[in-house]
């Protein structure tokens, strides 16, 4: 795995042992325990993975889960710490940072923030640099419902347009912040957004395409 994802896969691992299987996350409906259950079948069960896209599956992809969440947390949270299996083109190195250090942050996120006191993580530059190169993609699919511009303008790394539109509001602040807010987790990135008090009221309210 490259060093980017696999880094943020052991971040997450660490911090999963020290909330444990109950603690809140930010994913809607989900403890610690449903959203490392989540992980796994997403890069162990192409089975169930498919009903997470597909709604005629979905129940397929809810039994599999649980099953999962079901197992003894620390052999639940060292399967994901093992990454794909060796079959899973996931577990090469361009493919799995290209796939999974987006994925690990922002899930890393949703724990570390759904916990009281918690405080914004000093990212190494690579990192940044790395999650930067995500938000132009991730931000055209986040934003694509949006009925408003919107420019990403990344502290230090430039900007990007990822939707066109008029009126159009500008979110600026770090690029890991940039990328939470691309990710739906508006409530919590840490960005600035300038433009007409309409479209920003417009934008903050818009469903996420992802």
């Amino acid at each position: 795995m490259s060093n980017h994802a696999r880094a943020e896969r052991a971040a997450l691992c660490e911090t999963l042992l020290l909330t444990g299987p109950s603690a809140p996350t930010l994913c809607e409906g989900w403890d610690t325990s449903d959203l490392a259950a989540h992980l796994v079948l997403r890069e162990s069960r192409p089975d169930a993975q498919v009903g997470i896209y597909l709604p005629p599956l979905s129940g397929h992809a809810t039994s599999v889960q649980q099953q999962l969440a079901a197992l003894p947390w620390e052999q639940l949270v060292e399967r994901l710490r093992g990454g794909p299996p060796v079959w899973n083109p996931m577990r090469w190195g361009v493919l799995d940072e290209l796939t999974n250090t987006a994925e690990f942050f922002v899930h890393h996120e949703d724990v570390r923030r759904a916990q009281p006191g918690w405080e914004p993580r000093d990212l190494h530059p690579d990192l940044e640099a790395a999650l930067w190169r995500n938000c132009a993609m991730t931000g055209r699919l986040g934003m694509r419902r949006a009925d408003v511009g919107v420019e990403l303008v990344a502290t230090g790394l430039g900007r990007t347009t990822v939707k066109r539109g008029h009126p159009s509001v500008r979110v600026e602040g770090p690029a890991a912040e940039l990328l939470l807010f691309c990710f739906g987790r508006r409530d919590v990135a840490q960005v600035s957004l300038d433009g007409p008090n309409e479209a920003v009221d417009a934008l903050r309210q818009a469903p996420s395409g992802l």
